[in-house]
């Protein structure tokens, strides 16, 4: 029987007191989390590129601190390190030249990541892959993207856990889709920014997903959130409820269909992951 996974995007959020967590001066976050949500997205991990000779790792310490707050049954979802996915350096000056990234694809240090992160045995669930926007100046054209993808594919040990967060909406086509669907390959659904409602893609390509998938609940607009909120994640402030219940057909047809779901939920998507969360159960009826 297929599994849904509802968890929140990070979790260390002083204004969930009350919502998630006790009143208590000191308290270990995930621990408290972990005894409401059985999943949650690790995204620190992800800025990684600190320069063409450094990258930064996960910690192993880190990890064995996570492992021990919560229970065997919990799963954590992670962003992996962008060192990987970042066709190129940050460029904060745009007229200056953009310099190319020597870890983009790099077989041996995504080994080394997942061998760290190996470390959380039956507790690690979906690994993302996070690319941003591919302009004509970092990726020629899907064709090229899915080239490089496939060779960088073709050598890795597993790709159990691996699945790939595209931010091209021209991308997320019938070819992106067989190919992953080929690859074994998860796609993350990523609902915000610029790109099309999750629900949308899926009607389209919904023979083509199985096995599991991911889906990631983001606002259209993260500083007009951040400014409405004042950094005070517990209320809803943007509430999207006829996208929810879009949104939660989608995840019934996918349980239907046997296909096991993660569903990660930011602030960003409404003002308030755990309230968000509350409301996807009631309409899930399971509450």
């Amino acid at each position: 029987m297929a599994e849904l996974k509802i968890g929140t995007c990070s979790w260390k959020y002083e204004s969930w007191r009350g919502l998630v967590y006790s009143e208590a001066s000191k308290i270990n976050y995930l621990k408290e989390y972990s005894e409401r949500y059985k999943s949650v997205e690790i995204d620190q991990w992800f800025w990684s590129l600190h320069g063409e000779k450094k990258v930064s790792l996960p910690d192993p310490e880190v990890i064995e601190a996570y492992i021990m707050s919560v229970s065997d049954d919990f799963k954590f979802s992670i962003k992996l390190p962008n060192s990987i996915s970042l066709t190129h350096f940050y460029n904060q000056n745009k007229t200056e030249p953009l310099i190319a990234n020597p870890y983009f694809f790099s077989v041996e240090l995504y080994e080394q990541i997942m061998q760290l992160l190996g470390s959380f045995g039956d507790m690690l669930g979906p690994c993302m892959l996070q690319f941003e926007y591919l302009n004509k100046q970092k990726m020629n054209s899907q064709n090229d993207f899915l080239f490089k993808l496939d060779s960088f594919l073709e050598r890795l040990n597993d790709v159990q856990h691996l699945a790939l967060e595209i931010r091209n909406p021209n991308y997320l086509n019938e070819n992106y889709f067989n190919f992953l669907l080929e690859k074994k390959v998860q796609n993350v659904f990523l609902q915000g920014y610029y790109m099309p409602p999750v629900y949308e893609i899926y009607e389209k390509y919904r023979d083509l997903i199985s096995g599991g998938t991911i889906i990631r609940l983001h606002g259209p607009d993260r500083k007009g959130i951040e400014k409405k909120t004042g950094g005070d994640w517990n209320k809803i402030v943007e509430p999207k409820d006829g996208e929810l219940d879009k949104i939660v057909e989608m995840i019934r047809d996918l349980l239907s269909r046997e296909v096991d779901v993660y569903l990660n939920v930011n602030n960003h998507y409404e003002g308030s992951a755990p309230l968000t969360i509350t409301k996807i159960k009631k309409l899930l009826g399971t509450d």
